[in-house]
């Protein structure tokens, strides 16, 4: 199912690509402010960061589609996992420090042009976690899926070549690899400053 998404956004992404009338290249980096939704969890935002690189490609004078491939970390710190995990699992989990996760991510965007220097971004978003801490749960065991899908809503200044830019992305589908007892959701926010080259 994860292959097939990606491959539809990629598809759809090539083929608008092929119809736009302007493509433009370039570079990004910025902040992210992660938090893991369910009860094993803090409830506050963490800092991470993300860089990358985007397409934007015109489709009009209003509307475009902006593809992207980023690298995404994920940081965040368990609550109360020794409450929701309390059998006998409970004593392989370590909750003492922040759990780190690497993804690569392919936010599809469309883009939508209100004024002269702002546009509005909405979207799916699939990431594949490349790189997972081990260390929440001792025994090495994966806690974490190896995909997310998330839907990404933002708003981006164009001045020239500098864009600067804010996103709010919300996962829809469940990230825990452990059990069903806790459902763990990502949600993220992304502000940053990208060049057109």
């Amino acid at each position: 199912m994860k292959k097939l998404v990606l491959s539809v956004l990629i598809l759809v992404a090539a083929a608008t690509a092929s119809q736009a009338q302007g493509i433009r290249l370039g570079v990004k980096a910025g902040a992210n402010l992660n938090k893991i939704s369910g009860q094993s969890f803090n409830d506050g935002f963490d800092l991470a960061y993300h860089a990358g690189i985007f397409i934007e490609a015109d489709i009009n004078k209003k509307w475009g589609i902006q593809p992207e491939l980023l690298w995404n970390e994920s940081t965040s710190k368990p609550s109360n996992f020794k409450t929701v995990y309390s059998t006998s699992a409970s004593s392989t989990l370590n909750t003492s420090q922040n759990i780190k996760l690497d993804y690569l991510s392919i936010p599809v965007l469309l883009r939508y042009n209100v004024g002269g220097i702002l546009s509005l971004n909405a979207g799916p978003q699939f990431s594949i976690l490349v790189n997972q801490d081990k260390t929440l749960l001792q025994n090495g065991q994966s806690a974490f899926k190896n995909g997310d899908l998330a839907m990404v809503l933002g708003g981006q200044i164009n001045l020239k070549v500098l864009r600067i830019y804010g996103r709010y992305n919300i996962g829809l589908n469940n990230i825990n690899d452990i059990d069903s007892k806790d459902k763990w959701t990502s949600q993220q926010i992304q502000v940053g400053l990208g060049l057109r080259l």
